[in-house]
């Protein structure tokens, strides 16, 4: 049975692929900084991934935040805020459609990450910290070469 490639995101398939390849290079590094073991370390690591918020929520909360901004200018200043409101619902759609909206680029440039992107550097970390020791195969991921290993896992 053929082995299913791993898709992108839609946010990473809207993206130049230099863009992301920066950052697939950024999380290499960082797991690359990993390899000596260090299972307290590596936790620490995971624990602050768990909480590293992806693209898609900052947005979200952006999104949010202008939209109760224009509907309280509305209501206290002038009708013409509603736009603001509308502007940004419509942002909201093509994200989701899309996988992109006018604020991508500038949070891909500031380092913002995909959920995926997370997942990959969290998960390869995991591999790391051994716990998948038991799965199959996994002598192959944890040797001498792991960096090569895991990494490739990633691709």
């Amino acid at each position: 049975m053929a082995e299913k490639p791993i898709e992108k995101d839609k946010t990473e398939e809207a993206i130049p692929v230099e863009e992301n390849a920066e950052i697939i290079d950024k999380i290499a590094e960082n797991v690359k900084n990993y390899l000596s073991g260090d299972k307290e370390r590596i936790t620490e690591r995971i624990y602050e991934l768990d909480k590293e918020w992806d693209i898609e929520r900052i947005i979200e909360l952006n999104a949010a935040s202008l939209a109760l901004t224009g509907i309280g200018l509305s209501v206290f200043l002038n009708k013409k805020w509603l736009i603001l409101p509308g502007v940004v619902i419509s942002f909201l759609i093509e994200q989701s459609i899309q996988g992109w909206s006018p604020p991508v680029p500038l949070l891909r440039k500031l380092g913002v990450r995909t959920r995926r992107e997370i997942d990959l550097e969290k998960y390869a970390l995991k591999i790391l910290r051994g716990d998948f020791d038991t799965a199959t195969g996994i002598e192959q991921i944890v040797t001498k070469d792991a960096d090569t290993a895991v990494l490739t896992s990633m691709e």
